[in-house]
Parts: C-alpha cells; structure tokens; sequence
C-alpha cells in the first residue's frame, strides 16, 4: 500500500521588508499542520517562498540605493531563515526569481493562451501600486485603497486579459459542490456571492515600460507577466512542475493552500479560474486566516501599534510566539496582539501550566525512585480520558482548528496539575507506597501523552520533554503504555523562564 501524501503551501509572500506578524501566523498554522500529518505517518509536504517580481520591489530597491537583485537576495533570507527562526520545517522554498518557476509560469500562460483564454486589449483603470493590482471605485473608501490608505493612480495603456468571466459558473459549482473546499465554511458563501454579482475579465500583462521587473510573456517581448501568472503558479512550480515530474504527479492536487483574508478571491477565484483553463487539476482546499491586530486595530506605523515578531522571539521565545498564535486564533476572527495579554498567557499557560507540571513530574520522580519509571499500573479511567482527548485532538488538527486541538492537549495538563494537588504524593510515598507508584506512573502517562501531542505546535519544548521521558512520536499510534518500566528519567532544565513583564 503506498504512503498517504500530504501537499500544504502557504501564500507566497512578497519579500519587500522583513516578516511581518501575519506572516508568522501564517507559516506556524502551517507548520503545525505539516508536522501532524508527519507525525501520523503522512509522507507531508510544505512549500513556502517569495514573489520576488514587480514595480515596488524595483521602488524599494532604488529608495534604498540598491540593485533590485539585491534587495530581493537580501530580504528573502529572513524569510528562508524562518527555519531557525520559529523552527519552520518547510520542504522546499520556492523564489519566483528561480529559472524553476520562470519555466513554470511561462508554460501555464502558453496553456491559457493556446485556449484562446489570453486575449489583448486597450484599458484604463485605477491601480494600487502599494497591491499591485487595480482597483475599481466599489474597492476604494474615500478614493483611496483601504489596504494602503492611498489614492490609486490612472493608468492606461495595453494588456494581454485572462477570460475570468468565462469561468464563472464553473467556479460556482465547484465551490458549492465543495470540489474545492473553503475553510472556514462561512467564507464559501462570501466568494460564491461575489461570483454571482459577475466577475470581470482580470489584467494579466502589463507593458514592460510600466513593470520593468518581471517574467516576460512567452508570445510578447514586450511584456511581463502580472501578479497572477506569476505568483500563483508558485504552487504549481514548488510542486516540480517544470523540472520535477515525479515530485508534481506525487503531490498535486494540493491539498490546502494556507493564505491570509486579504487575498481569498485571488485565491478562490483567479487561481482556480488558470487551472481550469490550463486543465490542471485544482487544489483540494483554501484555508483562510484573519488578521493579527493589535489593541484592536490593524498594525499600523502611523498609529504606532506596530508588533515586531522578531522583538517577541528575542524576549520570550519562538514556542512563547508560536503557542499564542496557535491558542488565540479562533476560526473567523482576527488575533489581537497586547504585550500584555501575551505576557499573561506565557505565564498562565506556559510558565505556570505547563513548565510547572513537568517541573513537579520530574522532581517527584527524581527524589522518590531515582528518576526510575515504577512497574505500569493501567488506570481505565486515565486511559479513556488520555483516548478521549487523542480524538478529539485528532479531529480539531484534520479540521485546522488549532485552537480547539491545543485545547485538548491543555485539559490534560489541567487535570494533571489537579491531580498532584488532590493525590499528594508526598505524602503517598509514607503511607501508601503502592499508591504512590501508581499515581506516579499515571503522572508520567500524562505527560508523555501532552509531549507528543505538543510536537506539532511547539515541537522544541515538546522533543525536550519526550526525550526525558524516553518516549518519540513515532509511537502516537500507542495511546497508554509510552513509558517504559524501569526507564531512567533524567533531569530537565527550566522550559519556560521567568520573564518581566513588558512595559506599556
């Protein structure tokens, strides 16, 4: 029987400055998901990278006295760093600078165009450069790009145009059939109703006198390909399209692109639109995130409410990072970031939840038996307890419910926190030794169980713990029974350290 596959991407992201916090959400949805399948046996398979293409890349480079080559050289390097950073454990990381994807882009816009779905025509309309995209006056508030807080510039000129329209009822059945998944549910009626008020045919080339920095269109010298030939095939080219057959036929059709509000009609319509056109087959399904907001309002310099991701690592941590994000993203709404809220969680989660139960495990363990695992003594009530949560841990992760499956590996360190303050085993190991060893294996059950079930989400924390335990998780199919009697349990350095909390 062949191995389960597993195809997740996140957004390609435009590398123009250094991560944002929305981009960390992003990549650390993604890797926790990546590394469960991995953990139930799924041959899984991460791709992220860089749009390293278009006007305002060139902008930014010539404001900063570089040569675009090297603004994008420079700044994709924080993005490939993400592996160190918030220990991303992506599979590959794909630039659009790279011949690789260039030859990828190229072949689905010969694809397109060969169905007659490539067509050329005068325009003038109002663009963003800020989103690289033009706009029509229903997008603007106070004729101005919401995103971006500016007016839109008149430009005319000539472009090569996708027939989007012709697609639209297509894009219809395939989203309410559900062929092409939209999670959260609610967001599927959202984009099926902007379908349905009529899609316009979309710019796909611009003149390469506007956009000097471009791939150019294979039929065209005189043009560039835009955004969405460009960008989106990022998927197409990760996968090894263009220089890896086995790899595509391996992992395509993806299995969930991960991506951010903002560009959910890109995404569940333009993109799915190239694919049909260019009969490849479309991706399984799009999760959506929110935003991440601070004190209530988008991140801003101007309102001076700015977070820098980079700031919560140095002070606290990626797994302090990567557990907030995870624990405050609820389906549907946007995670508002407070350095105080932030702090509160570390302690209350962290420091005093979870850092404290494996400290007292430990301890217990160490001063009454050596640090030696006692002879296994099953509790039916512990293990139906420990099997209870696995599913629903389970089902929360199938659905990319993250906070919900956090949640279930949380209530086991709840309960096991209460249940050193109810049995006492200090006292046991006076006067009930039997006791006592039963109530320490079943302390040493638990958090065997919450270390494996934690390696998704702040995998570090999590391998230190299973190590001390002598326990890995390639053993999650065996929900009781993980410790082994008569293991040595080493001690364990402090998890998560106490940290001042911020000013402000």
């Amino acid at each position: 029987m062949s191995k389960q596959k597993f195809y997740a991407t996140t957004a390609i992201a435009y590398p123009n400055a250094k991560p944002h916090l929305g981009h960390f959400l992003e990549f650390i949805q993604a890797d926790t998901l990546t590394r469960f399948k991995k953990m139930k046996g799924i041959d899984a398979f991460l791709l992220t990278g860089t749009d390293e293409h278009g006007q305002k890349m060139v902008e930014k480079a010539r404001a900063s006295g570089l040569e675009v080559e090297q603004l994008v050289e420079q700044n994709r390097k924080y993005f490939t760093d993400l592996k160190e950073t918030i220990d991303m454990d992506y599979s590959d990381f794909i630039a659009t600078t790279q011949e690789r994807h260039i030859k990828t882009a190229q072949d689905v816009w010969t694809k397109i165009y060969n169905k007659g779905d490539l067509y050329k025509k005068e325009y003038e309309g109002l663009y963003c450069v800020g989103c690289e995209s033009f706009k029509t006056e229903k997008d603007l508030m106070n004729g101005k790009c919401p995103e971006h807080d500016k007016a839109p510039i008149l430009l005319r000129e000539e472009n090569y145009f996708f027939r989007l329209s012709k697609y639209q009822d297509a894009l219809i059945e395939k989203l309410e059939s559900r062929e092409l998944q939209i999670i959260p549910e609610f967001r599927t009626s959202e984009i099926v109703n902007v379908a349905r008020s009529g899609l316009m045919d979309v710019s796909f080339s611009r003149p390469k006198e506007s956009l000097e920095w471009g791939i150019e269109v294979p039929n065209n010298s005189k043009h560039v390909m835009y955004v969405w030939c460009d960008a989106l095939t990022n998927y197409l080219s990760g996968a090894g399209y263009s220089d890896d057959p086995a790899r595509f036929e391996k992992y395509w059709p993806c299995d969930v692109h991960m991506i951010g509000k903002d560009i959910s009609r890109f995404h569940a319509l333009i993109w799915p639109a190239m694919l049909l056109s260019a009969e490849i087959p479309l991706p399984k399904a799009i999760f959506i995130h929110e935003f991440v907001t601070s004190k209530g309002k988008k991140m801003s310099k101007t309102i001076g409410n700015v977070i820098d991701p980079y700031e919560v690592v140095n002070r606290y941590g990626s797994e302090a990072l990567r557990f907030f994000l995870l624990k405050e993203g609820v389906k549907g709404a946007d995670i508002d970031f407070t350095w105080a809220r932030f702090h509160n969680i570390y302690e209350a989660e962290l420091l005093n939840g979870l850092g404290n139960l494996v400290n007292r495990v430990l301890v217990i363990a160490q001063k009454y038996t050596g640090g030696r695992v006692p002879k296994i003594s099953r509790n039916e009530d512990i293990e139906s307890m420990i099997r209870l949560a696995w599913r629903e841990y389970d089902q929360f992760l199938d659905q990319m419910d993250f906070k919900a499956a956090l949640e279930s590996c949380l209530n086991l360190v709840y309960f096991s926190n209460r249940f050193i303050n109810e049995q006492e085993p200090w006292k046991l190991f006076k006067e009930d030794k039997e006791r006592f060893f039963h109530v320490l294996f079943v302390l040493l059950e638990l958090l065997a169980n919450i270390a494996l079930m934690l390696e998704p989400f702040i995998p570090r924390t999590a391998r230190r713990v299973q190590k001390v335990l002598g326990v890995n998780s390639d053993k999650i199919s065996i929900m009781y029974g993980k410790v082994r009697e008569g293991f040595r349990i080493e001690p364990l350095t402090i998890l998560f350290p106490k940290i001042d909390p911020p000013r402000g």
